[in-house]
């Protein structure tokens, strides 16, 4: 008999277990009875009508043959007879679908004689298209019904047939039926090898402990865990496959929220470093020194983060906010009481260019507060530090060495703050801003060069707003903070999408429109998705329209056309380091007109000047990077304008998402929509392992109750049992030691 914590290999053999750890990371029964069927077959056909399939894609169709054609294939040397030889090829067209199938197999004169039309078949093979057609070549197949009464098929599909005991006419009964689960497959290991073992497993499967209690079972009208893992692979009603469905979306809830409850109590220990509030320190000089009164919002959420740095239970807390609702402000509030109880704070950051500007805004800010040991520093001040990648040996050693030696009491970094070489004196705090483009793995290292036995206190950033569904899921390890409320002075934004092919002469406008800002004494960005031809970003939306026009063909046109009376300037991510600074630098300055750029000015970019961004093939960028480059106008006190160009026609579905960017500029709205339209697997990423997230049941947009459900029950649970064996089974594929902890349950 077996159970859910055995290693594959010791039931099902390891000839068969091998290929689905290598292809799946499929290792114990576990993780093979999770691998859920991505649809069932009606008898017919395992194709939904309507769906369309990509070349490559490996598919299963159940049908009847309604046409078969034969032919000659070109002789061929038999190395036995020494002789040519003829064969045959033949094409079978399976015809009870809305759209045939056909499949054609070469050196096929054994089978010619019982794939006839009438015959009952079973194929399996990549998806491929000829002149638009589907077709299969040379598939595996599985006679099922032939006129002829024989019974036979490749080898791969046969393996069914010898792991539920069927034989002979009983053969006819193990395949002939209304009802076939469809896994996950590849070509392989095939959907058919994978029921094979799956139903070899449930047949020496004992009884499976039920992890949730019998009282949670009743309150949500949900069947057992043995009852579902069975049903969801066997079961030929469509209510009891419904039934499994919905007891098994609860456990995907309930363990991803016990793995995020077990992270987070797991770091609440009595570690922290405490930090009291001082009116006398930096925090209360710099406070009489704002120009500017905090928001409502910003006060609020101050309060709350300035409480749990007085606390030994490390804060773990995410601050989201609109671009420009002044999260960075309240950061550096947070890191001075760090430095006003002796601690140094560091501040991660995805990129050089926006590394660099932390520096400078806070050092600009702080004023006399960030120069300790310079002339017009003043008393109890700290100093500001930057450590980039890009910098030469010789200035990293001396930036090591302030940071080492404590003078640095606030360290901006980009990745080059986790290499081994950088070690701090008395790290207390972490701050990672755009949490989104950082693993937990990342952020934790950074927490690693704390003093043992102390966990820093860490307050992650984001001006990309979040779904409270991803909120409760991906980062259910941080408590959250929200900033809806923009600073006062704030100016609007109007957004207009041109549609180039229907209304051309618009974007003649448009160039226009810039000169007029400029003219004015003001500046404007223009913005590509592509560096050259040779380039395609990563979440590039290829909608099916025209290439893209690149950011260096871009600048040309530019230069020699519409806008060639202005001072354009070139920025991309392929720059060096010190040029990118140079170019923003001067255009900080108001030495360029026009930044002519792709994304990488998407994040953290502020030329309060700046009033106008025009987008071209708009269609490349997701909703949520839309928003995000909308945020870099609008910053100064000038109203602004953003243009959002396409080659689509309105009425596509780009051309929708792009008219849902320009009527609103709530993020929180638009976030929403950015989950409607993404695979939810894009949006929740990865584990702190490293493996995508996987969420076969449970929908992010239609299942915020359920989420909110498990967080609850998880949460009060932890508290009475916080190693629970049933949870650590359910949590198990969102830990980092599933396998581990499996092998020892």
């Amino acid at each position: 008999m077996a159970t859910l914590s055995d290693r594959l290999d010791f039931v099902i053999g390891k000839k068969a277990a091998d290929p689905l750890a290598e292809h799946f990371g499929i290792r114990t029964v576990d993780d093979l009875l999770r691998h859920y069927p991505r649809k069932y077959s009606d008898g017919t056909t395992v194709l939904d009508e309507g769906e369309e399939l990509e070349e490559g894609e490996h598919v299963t169709f159940v049908d009847e043959i309604t046409e078969t054609k034969a032919g000659d294939m070109k002789p061929q040397f038999d190395k036995k007879t020494k002789k040519m030889k003829s064969r045959k090829w033949l094409r079978v067209t399976l015809g009870k679908r809305r759209a045939t199938v056909t499949a054609t197999f070469f050196n096929a004169d054994w089978m010619i004689g019982d794939l006839v039309k009438g015959t009952r078949l079973m194929l399996s093979g990549e998806v491929g298209y000829f002149r638009g057609a589907l077709q299969l070549t040379h598939p595996e197949f599985l006679v099922l019904d032939s006129p002829r009464g024989k019974t036979y098929g490749t080898k791969s599909l046969k393996t069914i047939a010898s792991t539920s005991g069927a034989a002979g006419a009983d053969l006819l009964a193990a395949f002939d039926r209304d009802f076939f689960p469809i896994y996950p497959a590849n070509n392989k290991v095939q959907t058919w090898e994978i029921y094979a073992c799956v139903r070899q497993v449930l047949d020496v499967l004992d009884p499976i402990d039920e992890p949730l209690p019998e009282s949670f079972l009743r309150q949500h009208g949900l069947i057992t865990e043995d009852e579902a893992l069975r049903a969801i692979h066997t079961a030929e009603k469509a209510a009891q496959r419904d039934a499994a469905i919905a007891r098994l979306t609860y456990d995907e809830a309930i363990g991803l929220q016990w793995a995020l409850v077990d992270r987070r109590h797991g770091e609440l220990s009595d570690s922290g470093p405490v930090a009291m509030r001082r009116d006398d320190g930096l925090v209360g000089a710099m406070r009489e020194k704002m120009p500017f009164e905090l928001t409502d919002g910003q006060k609020e959420v101050l309060d709350v983060v300035s409480s749990e740095l007085e606390s030994t239970r490390p804060m773990n807390r995410m601050l989201q906010g609109e671009v420009g609702s002044g999260k960075t402000i309240v950061s550096v509030l947070a890191m001075l009481q760090m430095v006003d109880a002796g601690y140094q704070c560091a501040l991660l950051a995805p990129t050089e260019v926006l590394a660099a500007q932390h520096a400078r805004s806070i050092r600009d800010v702080l004023g006399p507060l960030a120069m300790a040991g310079q002339l017009g520093g003043v008393d109890g001040a700290t100093r500001v530090a930057l450590l980039t990648g890009s910098m030469s040996a010789q200035q990293k050693r001396a930036v090591r060495d302030e940071v080492v030696g404590g003078e640095a009491g606030i360290v901006v970094g980009t990745h080059a703050l986790l290499q081994d070489a950088v070690e701090f004196r008395r790290l207390g705090m972490v701050v990672v801003d755009e949490q989104h483009r950082f693993g937990v793995e990342q952020r934790d290292r950074l927490r690693g060069k704390a003093p043992d036995g102390m966990t820093p206190h860490l307050l992650v950033m984001t001006a990309t707003p979040i779904p409270r569904t991803v909120a409760l899921t991906h980062y259910g390890d941080l408590e959250t903070s929200t900033l809806r409320e923009l600073p006062r002075g704030r100016q609007p934004i109007t957004t207009n999408t041109i549609f180039l092919n229907e209304k051309p002469k618009w974007l003649d406008r448009a160039w226009q429109r810039i000169i007029e800002e400029v003219r004015a004494g003001r500046q404007a960005y223009v913005v590509a998705s592509r560096i050259d031809e040779n380039d395609k970003p990563k979440g590039d939306n290829d909608n099916g329209g025209p290439p893209p026009i690149t950011v260096i063909q871009l600048i040309d046109h530019l230069s020699r056309g519409p806008l060639s009376d202005l001072r354009l300037q070139l920025m991309h991510g392929r720059l060096p380091a010190d040029e990118k600074d140079a170019v923003m630098g001067a255009f900080r300055a108001g030495e360029i007109d026009v930044l002519v750029c792709t994304t990488v000015i998407e994040v953290g970019v502020d030329v309060p000047n700046a009033t106008v961004m025009l987008v071209m093939d708009a269609d490349r960028f997701g909703i949520s990077q839309l928003h995000q480059l909308r945020g870099r106008i609008g910053r100064g006190q000038h109203p602004s304008l953003c243009l959002l160009v396409t080659r689509l026609p309105e009425g596509s579905k780009a051309g929708a998402r792009l008219k849902a960017v320009a009527s609103t500029l709530d993020g929180f709205k638009l976030a929403d929509l950015d989950l409607a339209e993404r695979r939810e697997g894009d949006v929740l990423g990865h584990n702190q392992s490293g493996r995508a997230i996987t969420l076969r049941f449970l929908s992010l947009q239609q299942h915020l109750d359920i989420i909110v459900e498990a967080r609850d029950f998880c949460s009060a649970l932890y508290e009475k049992d916080p190693v629970h064996r049933g949870m650590a089974v359910l949590a198990a594929p969102f830990t980092d030691d599933r396998v581990e902890f499996l092998d020892k349950a």
